[in-house]
């Protein structure tokens, strides 16, 4: 019990402390106040409902992304190709979308649904290359990064891009209502919270919590959640067991495909509501962070997203306020990858030193 608290909470918050305090020794050499700097970004991000709104808003694609990098490391693998199915299940949906004018009760779940069978299938690409060939993940996945990208590219530019459109960046057209996904202003503002309609929080925030739980209930109580487990501590051994490994690639690979396919519903089906080329700003590679930090669970996985949605939310007003860059926060959120990293290894030969000693 004390290892897991160590390792699980004690190692992310120092991680976070000394990332903060690493950034403050930056915010004071560029000539400004920390504390100053600090104030403001916090302030503007979690003193006021419609901060909060915000701040939700940007952790919601971060659940998704984590949530799909946790789950391959589950099973043994790194996917680093998130980035690449968040933008062919944001297309996929957005597809749907602008062809089918269907009710919600239909729309919403069949966009949902696109978008995990196209991300699922992107991430099988690189996870039968591993079962059949042995091709190593990361270098199919980073290179699929690519080719989703450049698709998607062709796409929005040609085919599917809005007729006379102004915005210079290519963009699809709108998608029929009932792929929207609305937006919880109305729910909060009936609850007495003064949430602005301007928030563009919606409900695939719920959506992405309730993965969070299915995610869990998965891993923890079926037999493929054990299966996948079992294979990412030892697949030789899991193969004696009557586990076969390659399948359980495949099949990992597709779940954490369709989880990376739904990183791209916030922003197309809950706040833009088209597809508009370039819209991620790394979202998937932040991920990566997201689930170290979050050591993989997926309650840790939502705090770590919270964190990083204020980070972005109050760089914002850093930039705004400050004369400190916002690019310094995302080196703060690097800074708090590496001591995470550290962190663990620390309190891990920190404990064994401790029992050789009591022996």
């Amino acid at each position: 019990m004390i290892r897991r608290i160590l390792i699980n909470i004690l190692a992310p918050f120092l991680a976070v402390l000394l990332a903060f305090s690493v950034g403050a020794i930056v915010m004071y050499i560029l000539g400004e106040n920390p504390f100053y700097v600090y104030k403001i970004l916090l302030v503007n991000s979690i003193t006021n409902i419609n901060g909060w709104g915000y701040v939700l808003f940007n952790a919601t694609p971060l659940i998704f992304s984590g949530l799909a990098v946790a789950l391959a490391f589950k099973g043994g693998l790194f996917n680093i190709g998130v980035e690449g199915q968040l933008y062919i299940g944001a297309f996929a949906c957005a597809w749907f979308g602008i062809t089918f004018d269907v009710h919600p009760i239909i729309g919403i779940p069949m966009g949902l649904l696109f978008a995990m069978v196209f991300g699922g299938l992107w991430g099988v690409i690189a996870g039968y290359l591993k079962a059949r060939f042995g091709a190593h993940e990361v270098i199919i996945t980073i290179m699929l990064n690519f080719i989703a990208i450049a698709l998607t590219n062709y796409l929005v530019n040609n085919p599917f891009k809005e007729p006379g459109q102004i915005n210079p960046i290519p963009q699809t057209k709108e998608l029929f209502s009932g792929s929207v996904i609305p937006r919880v202003y109305p729910l909060f503002n009936k609850l007495g919270i003064d949430l602005s309609s301007s928030v563009p929080l919606n409900y695939t925030f719920f959506i992405a919590i309730i993965f969070c739980i299915i995610v869990w209930y998965f891993l923890e109580r079926t037999r493929w959640g054990y299966e996948i487990k079992a294979v990412g501590l030892n697949p030789k051994a899991s193969r004696y067991g009557g586990i076969n490994p390659s399948h359980i690639v495949i099949l990992v690979m597709f779940l954490s495909g369709a989880l990376g396919g739904l990183a791209g519903v916030n922003d197309v089906m809950g706040y833009r509501y088209r597809f508009l080329d370039g819209f991620s700003r790394g979202t998937g590679f932040t991920g990566i962070a997201v689930a170290l930090l979050g050591k993989n669970s997926p309650i840790g996985i939502v705090f770590a997203s919270i964190l990083f949605g204020i980070l972005d939310r109050g760089a914002l007003a850093m930039d705004v306020f400050t004369n400190t860059p916002r690019e310094l926060i995302r080196v703060i959120q690097a800074i708090i990858i590496i001591f995470v990293a550290i962190g663990n290894e620390f309190i891990f030969r920190l404990l064994q030193r401790l029992e050789r000693e009591s022996e």
